[in-house]
């Protein structure tokens, strides 16, 4: 199924007007404030210009991001290590019945034995430049919102395509940082030729499954390895026999020795999406709609997955990236209710909200500049939550519906091809369609039409009955909620799942589709006509937004008497903090480490608990090696650290005070899953693998002793 994601509501973040003041406890920090934060006197050792220089080499530039992950270059020979989690769909994807890596490990030990790992390619931040004033003047004198974002989203792709440099292997992207007010053009080195090198067995990198995820104390070992490869003339290259490793212009050094308790650390990743400066009401929809509707959705995903894959472990194989990818979500947006509930975090921006008007009223300057302006958000969030729920349920059907989307992209080809060649989408331009035709083998490959089925059925069942508000003009057309598993059956035999029809129908224009009247198409073509209308008012949407946040922002600043960080928006980002435990509730004391002993005793119970056989035969002899600590009392498994981190940071490296690795971030403990919306010292902790346990593992239950060479001899 197209993994395809649409922003609610784009909000985020950057600009180098906004934090000269005293900066804040929490933050991710862009690049450009590395060096106005004062990190010697939090505990930094290093200059900050190694962290990063833009004159020269630094950490920076051993840093990758890597299937919408954080990894880092750990030798000069392109290894890179990041998240088991985060090399999961390529492991699952290379795996099979009869040599299932997933569930038993792999090791190359030898260059030629590394296996591709498709649909995964590295991004390296090669540089970034302030635009804001390019995009903005774009907009001056624009009062009609819609028409503020086509032409905001217009002179981006403008100056990503002008910035672009395909030929030495160079993307560019246009990150809005603070909305309205700043957007930076960064640029990315690409690698496309990406093989697996190590990875532990399941039972290792996804020890405690679902039970354990998002919770501490934790016991995975979360991490694999990986190498880039590029042509031999350095550029990026699809995989090939003749591709040599990658010589990156810096790499991690690893600590052996591990970390203790209450050491400083510091967090470089590219971490997702983050809403903490967006209005009350966003905070509301969160609660009201996105996340129980997606979370209660996923739940019956997983189960229907489930059901459909039992005893049959070749689906159980197909189905793994996609269940895994879902529960995660699922027990993250649950996470984020707990924590909305528990904080009253809407309540609390309401009362902020209220207090930040009234300073307004109060004073006339202020008034007559930011005079109407909480009704204007209010009246711009009571649109949204009219078509939101409609236009999230969209999105839902067209993501994890083959058929859907395979339809949908029907009529888009049709539409596109309709227009000249230099008005298209870039995907449908003639020097990209065969490409953009061959990109939807992954679709026919994925599907299942006994889940098609019954995904249908569910999701038109839940648009019938108007959950979560949801108002779908084709669904309602069904006479009785008894016809819609009749009208799902006639959608199935529309035979969009034959390839050869699917790509004759690509050949048709608008016309000939219509005069078909097969029962698919006309049912995504009413649902497009209805999305083209939400997107329209999701335009005027973004418009204002784009006007009105920057405006409290700016009210909230001067309420506060302080700056903010920006929230994270998948850029390069430093978070930095202690290894510290906390108290999760009443009479309830977490410390900040794990150790071997914890796998032993969660292993008796089974379940998600499965114990990996040389981890017992190790662990009776008390073999360590060089790894165990006298402070600890054991071999440290898993570290927890009071950093302010998202999703986009699993595989960042735990750095110490030094620059040097002593741990790999994959997780943060349930109260921190409501990091996106808000942080806090006492309960936000992020969850790492210690490297000593990555290490020792490696070493002396993987008996990868050329990859331990490979990473040690170059300490």
């Amino acid at each position: 199924m197209k993994k395809v994601f649409i922003p609610l509501i784009l909000v985020i973040a950057f600009s180098n007007i906004f934090w000269r003041a005293k900066l804040p406890a929490e933050g991710m920090y862009p690049l450009s404030e590395i060096q106005n934060i004062d990190l010697a006197s939090a505990g930094l050792k290093i200059d900050p210009a190694k962290i990063y220089n833009p004159s020269g080499v630094s950490l920076i530039d051993g840093l990758v991001q890597i299937g919408g992950c954080t990894g880092s270059f750990v030798s000069s020979e392109g290894l890179i290590l990041t998240n088991h989690h985060c090399a999961f769909s390529g492991i699952s994807a290379a795996s099979t019945v009869e040599n299932n890596y997933l569930e038993n490990g792999f090791y190359a030990a030898e260059r030629k034995d590394e296996i591709p790992v498709s649909g995964y390619k590295c991004r390296i931040t090669e540089s970034y430049e302030d635009v804001s004033g390019i995009i903005l003047k774009e907009i001056e004198n624009i009062s009609d919102y819609g028409e503020r974002t086509r032409l905001i989203e217009r002179k981006i792709s403008e100056l990503e395509k002008q910035a672009a440099d395909p030929e030495n292997s160079v993307e560019a992207e246009v990150a809005e940082m603070f909305m309205g007010q700043s957007y930076v053009l960064f640029k990315y080195k690409i690698i496309k030729d990406i093989r697996l090198v190590f990875a532990p067995p399941r039972s290792i990198g996804e020890f405690g499954g679902e039970t354990d995820n998002w919770v501490w104390p934790r016991h995975t070992g979360d991490f694999s390895f990986l190498r880039a490869y590029v042509a031999p003339d350095g550029s990026a290259a699809s995989y090939s026999e003749e591709n040599v490793p990658y010589k990156p212009k810096n790499f991690f050094k690893i600590n052996p020795n591990g970390a203790e308790e209450n050491d400083f650390v510091f967090i470089l990743g590219y971490p997702g999406r983050t809403y903490r400066h967006n209005p009350s009401q966003f905070i509301s929809f969160q609660e009201q709609y996105q996340l129980p509707y997606l979370s209660s959705l996923y739940d019956w995903m997983i189960n229907k997955y489930d059901e459909i894959s039992s005893g049959n472990p070749d689906l159980k194989l197909k189905f793994s990236a996609t269940v895994k990818s879902l529960s995660n979500a699922a027990k993250n947006y649950k996470g984020k209710l707990k924590g909305l509930n528990n904080l009253d975090l809407a309540e609390k921006k309401r009362s902020e909200e209220k207090l930040i008007e009234k300073m307004i009223t109060e004073n006339p300057d202020l008034n007559e500049k930011y005079q109407g302006l909480f009704k204007e958000i209010e009246l711009t969030y009571k649109d949204y939550f009219g078509y939101g729920p409609s236009r999230l349920w969209i999105t839902q059907l067209f993501r994890n519906s083959s058929m859907a989307y395979l339809a949908d992209f029907i009529w888009e080809n049709a539409e596109q091809a309709d227009l000249p060649d230099s008005l298209r989408k870039e995907k449908f331009k003639e020097e990209n369609l065969q490409k953009t035709l061959a990109s939807t083998d992954y679709d026919f490959n994925e599907m299942n039409i006994r889940f098609e089925k019954d995904y249908l059925e569910k999701m038109l069942t839940d648009a019938y009955n108007n959950v979560y508000n949801i108002k779908i003009n084709a669904v309602a057309d069904c006479e009785k909620p008894g016809k819609i598993a009749e009208f799902v059956e006639q959608l199935i035999s529309s035979n969009i799942q034959n390839k050869d029809f699917f790509f004759e129908l690509c050949t048709k224009n608008i016309t000939e589709l219509e005069e078909l009247s097969n029962p698919l198409l006309d049912f995504i073509f009413k649902i497009r006509e209805q999305n083209k209308k939400f997107n329209e008012m999701n335009e005027r949407t973004n418009g204002a937004l784009n006007s009105l946040n920057p405006k409290l922002a700016e009210a909230k600043k001067m309420w506060q008497k302080k700056s903010f960080i920006p929230d994270a928006n998948s850029t390069l980002r430093l978070t930095y903090g202690y290894i510290k435990g906390y108290s999760p509730a009443d009479a309830v004391y977490y410390s900040p480490f794990t150790k071997l002993e914890g796998i032993m005793e969660k292993s008796k119970s089974g379940g998600d608990y499965q114990l990996f056989p040389k981890l017992k035969e190790l662990y009776d002899k008390q073999d360590y090696g060089n790894y165990y600590s006298e402070k600890v009392k054991g071999l440290p498994v898993a570290l927890l650290y009071n950093t302010d981190t998202t999703g986009g940071n699993s595989g960042s490296p735990v750095l110490n005070a030094y620059g040097e690795i002593i741990g790999l971030n994959f997780d943060r403990a349930f109260e921190a899953t409501i990091n996106d919306f808000a942080w806090d010292d006492s309960y936000s902790r992020s969850i790492g693998v210690d490297i000593r346990y990555i290490l020792w593992f490696t070493e002396k239950a993987g008996n990868a002793e050329k990859l331990i060479d490979e990473i040690t001899k170059q300490q």
